[in-house]
Protein backbone atom coordinates (compact mmCIF):
# COMPACT_ATOMS: atom_id res chain seq x y z
CA UNK A 1 0.00 0.00 0.00
CA UNK A 2 1.39 3.32 -1.01
CA UNK A 3 1.09 6.63 0.77
CA UNK A 4 2.48 9.96 -0.38
CA UNK A 5 2.41 13.56 0.73
CA UNK A 6 4.09 16.52 -0.90
CA UNK A 7 6.37 18.87 1.01
CA UNK A 8 8.42 21.88 0.01
CA UNK A 9 11.44 20.55 1.90
CA UNK A 10 12.98 17.22 2.85
CA UNK A 11 13.87 16.94 6.53
CA UNK A 12 13.19 14.96 9.68
CA UNK A 13 10.06 16.95 10.58
CA UNK A 14 8.41 16.24 7.22
CA UNK A 15 9.41 12.55 7.43
CA UNK A 16 7.77 12.30 10.86
CA UNK A 17 4.73 14.22 9.62
CA UNK A 18 4.23 11.75 6.75
CA UNK A 19 4.22 8.87 9.23
CA UNK A 20 1.83 10.69 11.55
CA UNK A 21 -0.52 12.01 8.86
CA UNK A 22 -0.66 9.18 6.31
CA UNK A 23 1.13 5.95 7.21
CA UNK A 24 0.12 5.26 10.81
CA UNK A 25 -3.56 6.18 10.25
CA UNK A 26 -3.70 3.75 7.30
CA UNK A 27 -2.50 0.89 9.50
CA UNK A 28 -4.66 1.95 12.44
CA UNK A 29 -7.75 1.81 10.19
CA UNK A 30 -6.91 -1.84 9.59
CA UNK A 31 -6.32 -2.55 13.29
CA UNK A 32 -2.59 -3.07 12.74
CA UNK A 33 0.12 -1.58 14.92
CA UNK A 34 3.25 -0.64 12.97
CA UNK A 35 6.16 -2.21 14.86
CA UNK A 36 9.13 -1.62 12.56
CA UNK A 37 10.06 0.61 9.65
CA UNK A 38 12.83 0.28 7.08
CA UNK A 39 14.36 3.45 5.64
CA UNK A 40 17.45 4.39 3.72
CA UNK A 41 20.20 6.26 5.57
CA UNK A 42 19.10 9.76 4.58
CA UNK A 43 19.57 12.58 7.07
CA UNK A 44 15.78 12.99 7.29
CA UNK A 45 15.61 9.50 8.87
CA UNK A 46 18.86 9.12 10.78
CA UNK A 47 20.37 11.09 13.61
CA UNK A 48 21.00 11.09 17.34
CA UNK A 49 17.97 9.66 19.11
CA UNK A 50 17.86 12.36 21.78
CA UNK A 51 17.50 15.28 19.35
CA UNK A 52 16.54 14.02 15.89
CA UNK A 53 12.79 14.66 15.26
CA UNK A 54 12.19 11.51 13.18
CA UNK A 55 14.03 9.29 15.65
CA UNK A 56 12.17 10.91 18.55
CA UNK A 57 8.84 10.32 16.82
CA UNK A 58 9.65 6.64 16.23
CA UNK A 59 10.66 6.31 19.88
CA UNK A 60 7.44 8.00 21.00
CA UNK A 61 5.37 5.59 18.86
CA UNK A 62 7.51 2.57 19.93
CA UNK A 63 8.47 1.76 16.33
CA UNK A 64 11.80 0.01 15.72
CA UNK A 65 13.93 1.58 13.00
CA UNK A 66 15.96 -0.51 10.58
CA UNK A 67 18.22 1.14 8.03
CA UNK A 68 19.25 -0.22 4.64
CA UNK A 69 22.87 -1.12 4.02
CA UNK A 70 24.96 1.74 2.68
CA UNK A 71 25.09 1.93 -1.12
CA UNK A 72 22.49 -0.86 -1.41
CA UNK A 73 19.27 0.51 -2.91
CA UNK A 74 18.16 -3.05 -3.71
CA UNK A 75 17.67 -3.59 0.05
CA UNK A 76 14.71 -1.23 -0.25
CA UNK A 77 13.78 -2.42 -3.75
CA UNK A 78 10.00 -2.18 -3.41
CA UNK A 79 10.26 1.46 -2.40
CA UNK A 80 12.76 2.21 -5.15
CA UNK A 81 10.44 0.58 -7.71
CA UNK A 82 7.52 2.64 -6.43
CA UNK A 83 9.56 5.82 -6.93
CA UNK A 84 10.08 4.87 -10.57
CA UNK A 85 6.41 3.98 -11.02
CA UNK A 86 5.18 7.27 -9.54
CA UNK A 87 7.65 9.17 -11.72
CA UNK A 88 6.64 7.36 -14.92
CA UNK A 89 2.91 6.95 -14.32
CA UNK A 90 2.04 10.10 -12.39
CA UNK A 91 4.52 13.00 -12.50
CA UNK A 92 5.59 12.57 -16.15
CA UNK A 93 1.93 12.62 -17.19
CA UNK A 94 0.33 15.14 -14.82
CA UNK A 95 2.90 17.86 -15.52
CA UNK A 96 2.12 17.60 -19.25
CA UNK A 97 -1.59 18.12 -18.63
CA UNK A 98 -1.71 21.00 -16.16
CA UNK A 99 0.31 23.83 -14.68
CA UNK A 100 0.07 23.77 -10.89
CA UNK A 101 0.28 27.01 -8.95
CA UNK A 102 0.29 25.48 -5.47
CA UNK A 103 1.54 22.32 -3.83
CA UNK A 104 -2.02 21.76 -2.55
CA UNK A 105 -3.34 21.56 -6.14
CA UNK A 106 -0.76 18.93 -6.99
CA UNK A 107 -1.53 17.05 -3.73
CA UNK A 108 -5.18 16.68 -4.80
CA UNK A 109 -4.04 15.04 -8.05
CA UNK A 110 -1.52 12.87 -6.20
CA UNK A 111 -4.12 11.71 -3.66
CA UNK A 112 -6.41 10.68 -6.51
CA UNK A 113 -3.58 8.79 -8.23
CA UNK A 114 -2.57 7.05 -4.97
CA UNK A 115 -6.19 5.92 -4.46
CA UNK A 116 -6.21 4.52 -8.00
CA UNK A 117 -2.77 2.91 -7.52
CA UNK A 118 -3.85 1.17 -4.32
CA UNK A 119 -7.35 0.10 -5.32
CA UNK A 120 -7.35 -0.44 -9.09
CA UNK A 121 -3.89 -0.70 -10.66
CA UNK A 122 -2.83 -4.33 -10.90
CA UNK A 123 0.69 -5.26 -9.84
CA UNK A 124 2.91 -7.87 -11.38
CA UNK A 125 5.37 -8.25 -8.50
CA UNK A 126 6.73 -11.56 -7.30
CA UNK A 127 3.84 -12.27 -4.90
CA UNK A 128 1.08 -10.02 -6.23
CA UNK A 129 -0.26 -12.34 -8.94
CA UNK A 130 -2.02 -9.47 -10.75
CA UNK A 131 -3.82 -8.14 -7.67
CA UNK A 132 -4.08 -4.48 -6.83
CA UNK A 133 -2.20 -3.24 -3.77
CA UNK A 134 -5.30 -3.22 -1.59
CA UNK A 135 -6.25 -6.76 -2.62
CA UNK A 136 -2.74 -7.99 -1.93
CA UNK A 137 -2.66 -6.20 1.42
CA UNK A 138 -5.90 -7.90 2.47
CA UNK A 139 -4.71 -11.31 1.27
CA UNK A 140 -1.58 -10.99 3.40
CA UNK A 141 -3.69 -10.04 6.42
CA UNK A 142 -5.86 -13.12 5.90
CA UNK A 143 -2.78 -15.34 5.73
CA UNK A 144 -0.98 -13.64 8.63
CA UNK A 145 -3.81 -13.28 11.08
CA UNK A 146 -6.28 -15.92 9.88
CA UNK A 147 -9.03 -13.37 9.45
CA UNK A 148 -10.26 -11.05 6.77
CA UNK A 149 -10.08 -7.33 7.37
CA UNK A 150 -11.63 -4.57 5.40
Amino acid sequence: MAQAKLYSNKDAITAADLLNDRVLPMYEEQGIRLQRILTDRGTEYCGKLEKHPYQLYLDLEAIDHTRTKTQSPQTNGICERFHRTIQDEFYAIVFRKKVFTTIEELQVELDSWIDWYNSERTHSGKHCYGKNALGYFYSIQTLSFGKTIG
